[in-house]
């Protein structure tokens, strides 16, 4: 079973996010980065859980300059066998999904998996676009995954339950909450990441997006306590200006 492995980083959630250049470019300055956590704890740990049940090869790739170096061996430590930086500017997510597509197009992976979102931009665009430039089957949010008989057997959220869906090999899933439990590195894998091969692929990655601008959320609203006893004024403050009754 060969298996690739999709990986982004994304701010760390304590960051203080701002912007730069008129407010088109992200600031990243002082920010610590981390491994996408679904990429992480769901995509790449149900690959490592495939690969020991079945036995196989996990890759992890990710597109972006040198930087990206200190994620990519934070998988590594977990238990990708080794990885592929591709060295392009990541601008959207046809871009990110074009250089993998290009990269993975003739290398012959049975599965591909990437996490459902990356918890920066949310915009759970990449494994559909992938999907679509290889010309395989593609299943979103997938919360369990099996192999049976050629084929993966996947359960995803319903309105109102679950559904099982079939799709058969090769094919993109992108993972979400319960298809696996997170792994913290151990000393071994530490160790073992620092010499697993990094390769550095050349590449290139098309926009559609243009950013014109970025904006922080409105600053949250003060805290308004009424007294219990009060129930006049509270319901004239949720009628006017929560307006939800």
């Amino acid at each position: 079973m060969k298996i690739l492995v999709c990986i982004s980083q994304a701010p760390d959630t304590t960051s203080k996010i701002s912007f730069i250049d008129n407010d088109t470019r992200f600031n990243d300055d002082k920010v610590q980065f981390i491994v996408n956590p679904y990429d992480e704890w769901y995509a790449l740990v149900r690959a490592l859980e495939i690969k020991e049940s079945l036995g196989g090869h996990v890759s992890a790739i990710s597109v972006g300059g040198p930087a990206l170096e200190t994620v990519i061996r934070k998988v590594l430590a977990i238990g990708a066998d080794d990885a592929i930086r591709i060295d392009a500017e990541p601008s959207d997510s046809f871009g990110v999904a074009s250089a993998i597509a290009e990269y993975a197009k003739d290398k012959g992976y049975d599965l591909i998996l990437t996490g459902k979102e990356t918890i920066d931009y949310n915009g759970s665009e990449v494994g559909g676009m992938l999907a679509e430039l290889l010309g395989l089957p593609f299943v979103s949010l997938a919360s369990k995954l099996d192999l049976s008989e050629g084929k993966v057997v996947l359960e995803t959220a319903a309105e109102g339950g679950l559904e099982i869906v079939t799709a058969p090999l090769p094919c993109v899933i992108s993972a979400a909450k319960g298809m696996a439990e997170a792994r913290i590195p151990n000393m071994r894998g530490i160790m073992a990441a620092r010499t697993k091969p990094i390769e550095v692929a050349a590449g290139n990655a098309p926009a559609l997006v243009q950013i014109k601008k970025f904006s922080l959320p409105a600053p949250k609203s003060s805290v308004k306590l009424i007294d219990p006893e009060n129930v006049e004024q509270l319901v004239e403050l949720l009628h006017n200006e929560a307006k939800v009754i």
